[in-house]
């Protein structure tokens, strides 16, 4: 029997290991999922919303043995506790605007005798194929608004993190939702390519590599179902000579740093103003020195290990060419653990970067960033643009309108000013060229789980 095997990045060990489904049970779930979903859409919104919350009590129910899982699944500290602070957020925030934002909208120019208005109506069976490094708060993105919005949801988690699909199943099971409308499967690559392809599935969501991004593209090519594809970033972040640097230093560290930058719109490339950057860069280090790396059950750890080795093994990778070429590391081999091969990596920040350097253009997904001086804003935006990505830009100035500007001319899906790194549900999550296509959460997500269905009608004949 086929199974999968989640290895620990703390030691090595085998953590978790589950069955895959046969083939003839990857199809019976979707059909499930299928004949499930018009009773699900018949209830009220408000109803279905209702789950949602019952759903969330559950899960943070179990706080206390989900933030040691999530450690030994996939290495992030056990004193940031879990993922709960934005699965509340988002949770919450999508049930406040679900009744209105999927409520039907009436023509905008009334017309005597005809009643005309379009509704919104669910996909049908939605699959969210879900990553590791935030492996609730992603999922919840469109697992929540999708089966408010009347859809069935199919869930099949990342391996590294194949506990996460089972906490959501048994939390939905808490909340009392009827069977089949929500399903965690642990499927292959091979399933998952012919289930994309088999025209059962109305719209998937996948959060993840570029290249897991074309392949699920291809996978359903000619089905014409819809996609939410968010895939790679390289997220610029661009220091002004007004900034507050104190501010400044502090959050772009933790933007970095934070889950060993195994963050989707982690700050991984850096541009200071000439007139501070050498304040701002005798900063940065002093604070990324204060990122210590140790075992994610250690509640002193700031950092834990990577998820993989192999990840940590590119980002070395990455460093060395730079090295190479004439960058500066500014905390080299300070850690005995950093050897290739160990999941285990420092915090470093590099300078004399260029973008001839794969580290200041290439995804690094880990706890590296370059930073580069610049002489103006035009300097700064023709940098940020030099990317293959486009899924968050921060602005650090005092100057809102400034901001405004320069983030105009910026390709990116949001921009950020003094802040960075964050997800407010309230505005729509996108990005732009490589990072994907798609959007989720805010009223648009909703929009994005639904197809508009137009009713024009004569009453008066």
């Amino acid at each position: 029997m086929e199974t999968v095997k989640l290895k620990s990045p703390i030691d090595g060990s085998i953590y978790a290991e589950r069955p895959v489904l046969a083939d003839g049970e990857a199809n019976a779930a979707v059909e499930r999922a299928r004949t499930a979903q018009p009773g699900w859409a018949a209830l009220p919104v408000a109803t279905r919303a209702g789950y949602m919350l019952k759903m969330l009590e559950a899960l943070v129910g179990m706080s206390d043995e989900i933030v040691p899982e999530l450690a030994w699944q996939m290495g992030r500290p056990v004193r940031y506790g879990g993922e709960f602070g934005g699965v509340k957020e988002r949770t919450q925030y999508m049930v406040e605007i679900a009744e209105t934002a999927l409520a039907p909208v009436p023509a905008s120019n009334p017309k005597d005798g005809f009643r005309r208005y379009v509704r919104k109506d669910p996909l049908g069976v939605v699959m969210v194929i879900a990553p590791w490094n935030y492996p609730y708060l992603t999922a919840v993105n469109t697992i929540v608004p999708a089966l408010i919005a009347g859809s069935t949801v199919i869930l099949k988690h990342a391996a590294q993190t194949l506990l996460v699909g089972e906490r959501f199943a048994k939390a939905f099971e808490a909340a009392g939702l009827p069977k089949h409308v929500f399903q965690n499967v642990v499927l292959n690559h091979q399933q998952t390519e012919w289930l994309l392809g088999s025209g059962k599935i109305d719209h998937v969501n996948f959060t993840g590599s570029v290249a897991g991004g074309r392949a699920i593209e291809k996978a359903a090519a000619g089905t014409f179902m819809t996609l939410g594809l968010e895939l790679g970033g390289k997220d610029p972040a661009y220091v002004l000579p007004d900034a507050r640097l104190d501010h400044a230093i502090a959050n772009l560290a933790e933007g970095a740093f934070f889950n060993s930058g195994q963050c989707c719109c982690g700050i991984e490339r850096i541009y200071v103003h000439e007139e501070v950057y050498d304040d701002f860069v005798d900063g940065f280090v002093a604070e990324a020195r204060q990122w210590t790396l140790g075992s994610p059950l250690d509640k002193d750890a700031v950092i834990g290990p990577m998820a993989q080795a192999r990840f940590a093994d590119f980002i070395r990778e990455q460093k060395a060419e730079a090295l190479r070429k004439g960058a500066r590391a500014h905390i080299n081999g300070t850690d005995d653990r950093d050897v290739a091969g160990s999941p285990y990596l420092p915090a470093e920040v590099l300078t004399n970067v260029n973008h001839q350097m794969s580290v200041m253009r290439e995804e690094s997904f880990g706890p590296i960033v370059g930073i580069m001086k610049v002489k103006d804003d035009d300097e700064a935006v023709q940098l940020m643009n030099d990317s293959p990505y486009g899924l968050t830009a921060s602005i650090w100035t005092r100057d809102t309108e400034r901001a405004i500007a320069v983030g105009d001319r910026v390709e990116t899906g949001t921009v950020f000013m003094n802040r960075c790194d964050y997800l407010d549900p309230a505005l729509v999550w996108t990005g732009v060229k490589d990072t994907g296509k798609g959007a989720a959460l805010s009223s648009i997500g909703y929009d994005n789980l639904t197809r508009p269905k137009s009713f024009h009608l004569r009453e008066q004949i």
